[in-house]
């Protein structure tokens, strides 16, 4: 299951002494920069979780959500002509409201679970009303799943057809969070962005009860279907493909097979993800899975990681959460059979059709993918990639760019936009030789 190791970035952040509670105290923390959480708030909310404890993350976290959100409202009744207080109060609800039910189990039946899962999409429309353009929520149908959308533009009167972004989340993260890591960076540089979401992830997979797919260009490429025939909004020739976190494999991976994006940004960047979940699971563990003992491994990974028994070793945060994520997030009850899903998202076979410039993010405290971004780069070669090292040193070190969102922003948007120009200057250069 993939876990979070060792991190020097407790150095810089020391949220809490749980290292998997350190980095999703951060995560919100870092939307601040872009509207979505405000400092002091997490800070409160931080003070009040014991280490290792789900229960106490979900309450400290669902009680500010509930407050922040209850402020938004009262803002919003007495204060639309002035818009940005209500908006930037529900993006904050909507994100503690994420925050709150991202430890707990994945099964419908736990209690609160269902409001939680229905909090955060709500709390963010009302969000998203409230942009100038307000944003808007579309679905794209496919024969086998539908693919729900966020559709924003910036805050420019005329139609123009413009760059966009296609932006997706990764192994645990909703499209709503997007808006913040990226989105509203892009929004101010003149871009389009649509956000989706695909199956395995939040909303797929609780409304509609599909889990991961390797050959994520199922997901993408109906997606950039729909954003090809905005003729009027969008420069087809100025299209690129973000992927954060575990979106590292998958954008590259529908890059593979859909040739049509201008460039690829991994965030960071996934070689293999069958060795992330191995080496979660331990060499004893993998002993017996290659000897195809499916229950003895089953029952052992349950009693290791997932069992509430007093005579059971305590498994780490990481490595519980780990496991209720990927049974949840691949549609498995067992975890012998989630190694076995892990093990077919791996770039190795696919890489040699990427044709498309790829921006490779490498996070030098990287928590779960640490050594792949390299791999990744090394693979597509100097000609496609441009591996780019975030380093501690400017405080950018963290996984998926989390503390560090604007120079990351900064960085990876000047490389797109220097890859559109000179997709623009070739092609210019090639009419004006005919």
């Amino acid at each position: 299951m993939a876990s979070a190791g060792n991190s020097s970035s407790w150095s810089l952040w020391p949220l809490s002494r749980d290292a998997v509670f350190n980095f999703e105290i951060l995560r919100p923390l870092s939307l601040s920069a872009y509207d979505g959480a405000d400092v002091g708030e997490v800070l409160q909310a931080a003070a009040a979780i014991v280490p290792g404890d789900f229960e106490s993350f979900a309450g400290a976290f669902g009680r500010l959500a509930a407050r922040v959100y209850e402020r938004a409202l009262a803002v919003a009744a007495r204060a639309l002509r002035v818009p940005f207080s209500a908006r930037t109060a529900f993006f904050s609800a909507a994100t503690y409201f994420r925050s709150a039910d991202f430890f707990l189990p994945g099964d419908p039946a736990y209690p609160r679970l269902a409001l939680l899962w229905q909090q955060p999409p709500d709390a963010f429309a009302r969000g998203l009303a409230l942009l100038r353009p307000p944003g808007r929520r579309l679905t794209i149908h496919t024969p086998d799943f539908d693919i729900p959308c966020i559709w924003m533009t910036p805050p420019e009167a005329e139609d123009r057809r413009r760059p966009t972004l296609v932006v997706g989340n990764g192994y645990d993260g909703a499209q709503e969070e997007l808006y913040h890591v990226v989105g509203a960076a892009a929004l101010e540089r003149g871009f389009n962005v649509l956000s989706y979401e695909g199956p395995g992830q939040p909303s797929v997979r609780r409304r509609q009860g599909l889990g991961f797919i390797p050959d994520w260009e199922r997901v993408v490429t109906p997606v950039m279907d729909h954003v090809l025939a905005q003729t009027r909004l969008v420069d087809a020739d100025a299209v690129g493909l973000v992927g954060l976190s575990f979106g590292g494999y998958l954008a590259p991976r529908a890059a593979a097979f859909d040739h049509r994006f201008a460039a690829v940004m991994a965030l960071d960047g996934v070689w293999d993800f069958g060795p992330v979940m191995r080496a979660g699971f331990g060499p004893d563990m993998m002993r017996l899975h290659a000897a195809g003992r499916k229950a003895e491994f089953d029952a052992r990974a349950r009693s290791l990681f997932l069992s509430n028994s007093s005579s059971a070793p305590a498994a780490s945060s990481s490595a519980r959460w780990g496991l209720e994520q990927g049974l949840w997030a691949f549609n498995t009850r067992s975890p012998f059979e989630l190694v076995n899903l892990a093990a077919q998202y791996t770039l190795a076979p696919v890489v040699g059709r990427i044709a498309t410039p790829v921006f490779v993010a490498d996070a030098e405290d990287e928590l779960f993918f640490a050594g792949q971004p390299a791999r990744l780069a090394a693979a597509l070669g100097p000609r496609l990639a441009h591996l780019h090292r975030f380093r501690q040193r400017d405080a950018a070190g963290a996984h998926s760019g989390l503390g560090a969102l604007k120079l990351q922003n900064q960085v990876m948007l000047d490389w797109f936009e220097d890859v559109i120009d000179d997709r623009r200057r070739r092609r210019n250069g090639t009419r004006s030789d005919l």
